[in-house]
């Protein structure tokens, strides 16, 4: 299947035009903040984009960030303006044709920006143990409708987790079904080229990035694909698919489930583009200044991240208050026993 990737993605394909479906474009309208940093990035560059999301978290600046299958390099290019001259976006792709072109253009990005502080590695992101990339050494790591591509898509989460340093985040787009797909449209070069043959299932995703040591996946956004190519709609049916950006952090002591401890966060401000407003993911949005009630897992999650210093953190893990109100679950036995009913079940 890597070849089968390679071929589509360095030869088959000349731009984001010739994809049949809209699972590798993302056709939301571009942030207002992020027009002008990518009206920077050079227009070839630009042409040969195949991501299905935004990967560009807030608090980027002077952060070491890994790009798993840059392709061309658009946010790799992206990224290296957030980071600034004292940050580094390191870019892996496996198809040598997008790296050429990610390559050949960077002193020209370098000029334009005044720093140069990228680079690209060849390689495969199933086997990022092998390639010249230290553990520990990143800050976030982020991928745009690359996972779904890889063969082993454990090693990566293994992988990925391996390379973040303590508190960092994976923030990634991907696609997923809403079934687990049957072999022989997995095995299909076309629909595996256009990001829908190797989409997991969604709860298997959770799974593996459970197994992988992210405990608490976070679902930041999300939305539905279109499949316009009718033979590949009929195909497919009655599976749907959807992009989703997912963030994962490396921390440890997370809980499988959100537990109340009756602790609280207040957001001081000062992220840039997150004034008023901070959004952890779609269920977590904490307004400045307010006292926001948080699991034990949501308070780790920021005591631990780049995000701390921004963050008044009230109370400890002294006192246990059950599960917390509104984040799935609860208690399995009925509160009325029946009257001395008995049985088994």
């Amino acid at each position: 299947m890597h070849e089968t990737v390679q071929d589509y993605y360095g030869k088959q394909l000349r731009g984001s035009t010739d994809l049949k479906t809209n699972a590798c474009c993302d056709p939301a309208a571009v942030p207002a903040w992020l027009k002008p940093l990518l009206g920077r990035v050079h227009p070839e560059v630009q042409a040969r984009y195949y991501g299905c999301g935004l990967v560009c978290p807030p608090l980027l600046e002077g952060c070491r960030v890994l790009d798993l299958g840059c392709g061309a390099g658009r946010d790799v290019y992206l990224l290296a303006q957030l980071v600034g001259p004292r940050g580094e976006v390191v870019g892996v792709d496996m198809t040598a044709e997008q790296l050429e072109v990610a390559r050949r253009h960077r002193d020209w990005h370098a000029k334009r920006f005044g720093f140069d502080n990228v680079r690209f590695v060849e390689g495969y992101i199933e086997r990022l143990d092998v390639l010249d990339l230290p553990a520990g050494g990143f800050d976030v790591v982020v991928s745009n409708c690359v996972v779904n591509l890889a063969v082993d898509k454990a090693a990566v989460l293994r992988g990925v987790r391996r390379l973040l340093k303590p508190g960092g985040e994976f923030y990634f787009a991907d696609v997923y079904a809403d079934r687990r797909l049957p072999a022989a449209l997995r095995a299909d070069p076309v629909l595996y080229g256009e990001c829908l043959g190797g989409a997991l299932y969604w709860n298997d995703f959770l799974r593996l990035a459970r197994q992988a040591g992210f405990v608490d996946p976070r679902l930041v956004a999300s939305r539905p694909l279109s499949i316009e190519a009718p033979e590949l709609a009929e195909r497919l049916a009655p599976a749907r698919f959807w992009s989703a950006t997912y963030r994962l952090f490396k921390v440890d002591d997370l809980e499988d489930a959100c537990e109340d401890y009756g602790q609280a966060v207040r957001y001081r401000g000062g992220i840039a583009g997150c004034g008023d407003v901070f959004e952890l993911d779609r269920h977590h949005r904490i307004e400045a200044g307010r006292i926001f009630p948080v699991c034990g897992n949501t308070w780790r999650i920021l005591a631990a991240s780049r995000f701390a210093a921004h963050f008044e953190f009230i109370g400890d893990f002294s006192r246990h208050y059950g599960l917390f109100p509104g984040c799935g679950g609860g208690l399995p036995f009925p509160e009325d026993a029946g009257g001395g009913a008995s049985g088994c079940c």
